[in-house]
């Protein structure tokens, strides 16, 4: 099992590399949908998974001086993504305390992630469709990023497609810049929701193997991820993300109903 899941932690991290996803909008349906442990536990591993190849993805675009991230507005969507991230959280744990079992909060994240990734797909197909803005005031860019902050946090998927779908429409960007700058603002969003994770989970019950086994997934396939962002065009990226989005629509409409409980 701890194979199959560093294998899906390498390739999520990969794609989440070349698409600026992320990568938890694999991991997390993808863990969920085995249930072999705990969706707190999952968040978890997810979120640590995605912080080590992001921090790889910024740190080296910026060593290589190949970097396209907009700081003036990427950094204030950042800190409020970071800010969001906190909220997210305390959403989710609120949430969870709603219900008997953490399979059904399991199964509102995997609705919630439905529809907005859905919704994401449907975004992508027509954008080149769709109007976009040029938003470069500070406070707007601080909720645009608090917002992107607490959806991703909650959901248990480091950034997503969200910030993506966000970045094209209120900042009219490329796919590759686009791709850039999520992965700058999911950076910051996974420092603080894995930090807070830190003292609110039981992480006596995650295995040390996998925790090491899944973060260092994420950095090599963030290497990987990289090398192969620089070799194909904006068109194949946009074929690959939505690709990706209605696998991962499929997989949540699983999660859904395996947790609560039509599948017997």
């Amino acid at each position: 099992m701890y194979a199959f899941f560093f294998l899906i932690s390498f390739g999520a991290s990969i794609i989440g590399a070349i698409c600026g996803i992320g990568g938890g909008i694999i991991i997390k349906p993808v863990m969920d949908a085995f249930g072999a442990l705990d969706v707190s536990i999952i968040n978890f591993l997810s979120g640590c998974t995605v912080l080590s190849m992001t921090m790889y993805s910024v740190i080296k675009a910026k060593i290589a001086k190949d970097s396209v991230i907009n700081m003036k507005l990427g950094t204030p969507l950042a800190i409020g993504a970071a800010i969001g991230g906190l909220i997210g959280k305390e959403l989710f744990s609120y949430v969870e305390s709603l219900f008997d079992t953490p399979n059904t909060a399991g199964a509102v994240q995997a609705f919630v992630l439905m529809l907005i990734t859905l919704g994401t797909l449907i975004y992508t197909i027509n954008k080149n469709k769709v109007h976009t803005l040029h938003v470069t005031n500070l406070l707007a860019c601080l909720i645009i990023g608090f917002i992107l902050g607490g959806f991703s946090s909650f959901l248990g998927i480091g950034g997503g497609p969200i910030n993506l779908v966000v970045l094209y429409f209120f900042f009219t960007m490329g796919t590759k810049e686009a791709a850039q700058n999520s992965l700058y603002i999911i950076l910051f969003s996974q420092i603080t929701s894995v930090g807070r994770s830190l003292f609110t989970t039981d992480l006596s019950q995650i295995s040390i193997v996998l925790l090491i086994g899944m973060i260092a997934c994420g950095i090599l396939g963030g290497i990987c991820g990289r090398a192969i962002n620089k070799k194909i065009d904006e068109k194949t990226v946009d074929k690959l993300f939505i690709a990706l989005m209605i696998v991962i629509i499929f997989i949540n409409i699983y999660n859904t109903v395996k947790y609560l409980g039509i599948l017997g």
